[in-house]
C-alpha cells in the first residue's frame, strides 16, 4: 500500500505538506488554515482501515483532504468507499481540489455540510475517521459507536494535544462495555475504540 502511492497522490500529499508546515509557522488563525494529521498518523490511518471489517468507512472533518489520500490507499487495497464530511465551504473546495488532482474520486465521496445532519442516512460503520472541531467529538462518539459493526474501529484524533478539552470523552471511551478503547501515542494522539 505505501509501496505503490500513485504520483498524482504524492504530489498531492507534499503540496498539503508543504501548505501546512506554512500555515503552522505563520499561526494566524484562519477559516483556511490546514490543520491536517502529520504523515505518520496518515500512515496509522491507513493500516487501521486496511484491517477494518465488511461496513462503510466514513470521516468526519476532512479539512483539505490529506487524512483522506491516505485512507483512498486503503479503500482500493480493500474495494472500499470514503464518504468524508466537511462542515466548511473554504475546505470543501480543497478538498474537491485534493481529489482530483489526486484522482481519488473513485474512492472518496465529498459530502459537504454537518455530519449530525447525515446520521440517520448512515448504515453500518466499519471505520471512522474523527477530526473535527472538538466540541462536536461527543456527539460523534453519540452517533457512531451504536452503528460500528462488531471490530469496527473509530479513530479520533488528538486525543494528546487536546486531552484537556478532550479528557471527559477519553474517559468514557476507556469505560464504554461497547468498545475495547486505548490512546495511541503518536503525533496528537489517536483515540483508538474497536466495538464488541
Amino acid at each position: 500500500m505505501f509501496h505503490a502511492i500513485p504520483r498524482p497522490m504524492t504530489l498531492r500529499m507534499r503540496e498539503l505538506e508543504v501548505r501546512d508546515a506554512r500555515d503552522r509557522i505563520d499561526g494566524t488563525p484562519r477559516l483556511d488554515r490546514l490543520r491536517q494529521v502529520p504523515p505518520e498518523t496518515g500512515q496509522f490511518l491507513g493500516l487501521l482501515a486496511a484491517s477494518a471489517p465488511p461496513g462503510g468507512w466514513i470521516e468526519i472533518g476532512t479539512s483539505a483532504g490529506y487524512s483522506s489520500m491516505w485512507i483512498a490507499l486503503a479503500c482500493r487495497e480493500r474495494d472500499r468507499i470514503l464518504t468524508t464530511f466537511e462542515v466548511l465551504a473554504s475546505k470543501a473546495v480543497m478538498a474537491r481540489e485534493t481529489i482530483e488532482s489526486a484522482q481519488i474520486g473513485d474512492v472518496v465521496r465529498l459530502v459537504e455540510g454537518d455530519f449530525l445532519n447525515h446520521v440517520d442516512q448512515l448504515g453500518d460503520v466499519a471505520f471512522c475517521f474523527l477530526d473535527a472541531e472538538k466540541e462536536v467529538y461527543e456527539s460523534c462518539y453519540d452517533a457512531i459507536v451504536p452503528r460500528l459493526v462488531p471490530g469496527g474501529l473509530l479513530v479520533a484524533d488528538n486525543a494528546i494535544n487536546h486531552a484537556a478539552t478532550l479528557q471527559p470523552l477519553i474517559d468514557r471511551a476507556l469505560g464504554d462495555r461497547r468498545v475495547d478503547a486505548l490512546v495511541v501515542p503518536i503525533a496528537k494522539g489517536e483515540l483508538v475504540c474497536r466495538k464488541l
